[in-house]
């Protein structure tokens, strides 16, 4: 096993074939030497005794994950010496996740082009759990049309739409015992809005929290502004944060421009610029204005403002297609 460049210039692994498993050049040796090589290490010193250990074996720190013990009672025995060193690393991971840049869209399943972030532009489906852009939805109805009965199909499946809350209510029921968690947050909305239910909002910030939970990352965003407004909750800021905290390292565009507009009312400036910064980059139209806005005010400099609408015009392109701009069209002329 040997480290070689690739044709980009990158690292790359190479590994014998099994043929070659018993020959001298691959012996258990040499294979040890070609891990040291690459970095890797199997033996670990405890924090606490110093005695070496293999790795695998060791506890590690729950927090920090980055001290390692050659057992429990060391473990605990370092715990007071570590702790401040520990809070200060779990504090510094927090704040990297917290401003990694977003990933791509979610991608239509039908066009395979990203999906906007404007809610307004796709539909999510209760008959199959899918989010299909309005492009692909008008596409069906002008090619297809309506069933018989005068329904919308779905560009998906063919189902008919649901027309009633009852019917609705009932597609999400089934969509959430298959662990649909979009489907626990179109319900919690449900709740929320009283639609086919008693309108309750306890019980949509229970399901918004469990949609989270489940790794959708609008329930989180759905739970802050819940604590933001005091629906079924006491009005509680440090609550909101949190939730839209968890919201933006799920992903969620929106919650990340909401939390430049928190931290920049607490007086934030930087805090707030790096957030608008990262959500413009991921095409937001709302925290582009903001980053124009500090570019102008001397808060983001011209190197930035220039990268960042570089991207977000990337990003509103990626979204682009001419159906798209078709169904947008036919809604506007409703």
């Amino acid at each position: 096993m040997t480290l070689e460049n690739n044709k980009d210039g990158a690292p790359e692994l190479q590994i014998s074939s099994g043929s070659d498993i018993h020959s001298s050049s691959t012996s258990i040796d040499a294979v040890t030497e070609d891990f040291t090589n690459m970095g890797v290490t199997i033996d670990s010193i405890c924090a606490s005794c110093g005695k070496e250990g293999n790795s695998y074996d060791m506890n590690i720190c729950n927090k920090c994950k980055e001290v390692k013990y050659c057992n429990a009672a060391c473990k605990k025995k370092h715990r007071s010496k570590h702790k401040k060193a520990c809070d200060r690393r779990v504090a510094e991971l927090y704040e990297e996740a917290l401003f990694k840049d977003h990933p791509p869209n979610e991608e239509c399943p039908l066009c395979l082009l990203p999906l906007s972030y404007e809610s307004n532009r796709s539909n999510f489906m209760s008959c199959c759990g899918k989010v299909i852009c309005d492009g692909c939805s008008y596409a069906t109805m002008i090619s297809i049309g309506m069933t018989s009965e005068g329904k919308d199909l779905c560009a998906f499946c063919r189902i008919p739409d649901a027309t009633t809350n009852k019917e609705h209510i009932r597609r999400l029921k089934k969509l959430m015992e298959k662990g649909n968690a979009e489907a626990l947050n179109h319900f919690a909305g449900c709740y929320s809005q009283g639609l086919g239910v008693s309108q309750d909002d306890s019980k949509a910030n229970e399901l918004w929290l469990k949609a989270g939970e489940l790794g959708y990352a609008a329930g989180y965003y759905n739970l802050g502004c819940s604590y933001m407004h005091g629906d079924g909750v006491g009005v509680d800021m440090n609550k909101v944060k949190h939730y839209w905290e968890l919201a933006v390292r799920g992903g969620n565009v929106l919650a990340r421009h909401n939390l430049g507009v928190t931290e920049h009312e607490t007086g934030n400036q930087q805090r707030a610029y790096k957030h608008w910064l990262i959500a413009a980059r991921a095409g937001d139209k709302q925290s582009i204005d903001m980053v124009k806005n500090g570019f102008v005010d001397g808060f983001i400099t011209k190197a930035e403002f220039a990268n960042t609408l570089r991207a977000y015009h990337d990003r509103q392109k990626e979204t682009m297609s001419d159906m798209r701009d078709k169904a947008a069209l036919a809604k506007m002329l409703r």
